[in-house]
């Protein structure tokens, strides 16, 4: 064959392949923008309804009332809004530091040997668990046992799903730490555990308090575990060996509810939810952010 028509040849395969490519990824970039328009729009309509329901529902006495009876005239949240906070609080303050240790063992110790790899299987398991699971298991290990429901419980089940994303954030964030930061202070003659204290830790701080945030916004809306364990209270209690308000708990029996004072408050809770958890995802953003 003639070099000349050869080179036309291949010329034109590849203005073939050229336009095939083209073809491709404008379907692929078409379907990829479809996708993201439908998940938009459902994200937009609970976000409107949301707040279109909840500053509805919002007053003085939502903050500053206990949960009403039904058809009553007046009522608020405010156990509910006690009980969240105290549950969630407790739980994050036992939950980080184990979650912070755990990971920092995955990161600078346990990258090989068994013990590494058998607490990162438990870990993977733990964080994929349905939360309706982890609620069963403390009824089973504690509520049963004890014969009442309390908030001691609901901290325990939500500490659970707190140690698993904490321990996942923070051994993935020390694992983005260079090597040649810790031979550096190596060769210093510092001791390991103060290279992981001074420089690693203080290194990774930003992506470890992001773990944090992400895991006070998942179990800030968790109900599943607390109805097997915190139940729900109908008055004020700051005792946690008894049953406690929630406010997922409680959005949840006054949305099924037929009273219209209680899918008022309802709708209130969810709103306080919904900006309680946007909050934190956009300082969690914010902080992973400014560490790049």
């Amino acid at each position: 064959m003639h070099p000349a028509a050869t080179t036309t040849a291949s010329h034109a395969s590849r203005l073939a392949m050229h336009r095939h490519r083209k073809r491709v990824n404008t379907v692929a970039l078409t379907l990829s923008m479809a996708a993201m328009a439908f998940g938009l729009f459902w994200l937009i309509w609970i976000l409107v309804e949301t707040i279109r329901m909840g500053l509805g529902g919002l007053t003085l006495a939502t903050f500053t009332e206990m949960t009403p009876p039904p058809q009553a005239e007046t009522g608020g949240l405010l156990n509910a809004i006690f009980g969240s906070l105290t549950m969630v609080g407790l739980a994050t303050l036992i939950g980080t530091p184990i979650g912070v240790m755990a990971g920092v063992y995955l990161a600078e110790y346990g990258q090989t040997n068994w013990l590494g790899r058998a607490t990162r299987f438990i870990n993977d398991i733990l964080l994929s668990a349905p939360s309706i699971v982890i609620g069963l298991f403390v009824y089973g290990v504690w509520v049963a046992r004890l014969k009442t429901f309390s908030g001691f419980a609901g901290v325990l089940a939500l500490t659970l799903i707190v140690i698993p994303v904490v321990i996942r954030t923070t051994e993935n964030m020390l694992s983005l730490i260079p090597n040649a930061m810790r031979e550096a202070a190596y060769a210093l003659g510092t001791p390991k555990w103060k290279v992981i204290l001074s420089i690693t830790l203080k290194s990774a701080r930003a992506g470890v308090m992001t773990g944090v945030l992400l895991a006070v916004a998942r179990i800030s809306g968790e109900t599943a575990p607390l109805l097997f364990t915190a139940l729900s209270n109908q008055f004020w209690t700051s005792n946690l060996n008894e049953p406690m308000a929630s406010l997922p708990v409680t959005i949840y029996k006054f949305a099924m509810s037929p009273y219209e004072n209680w899918q008022k408050l309802a709708w209130a809770g969810v709103f306080l939810i919904t900006v309680g958890v946007l909050a934190l995802n956009v300082v969690a953003r914010t902080l992973l952010r400014n560490k790049h």
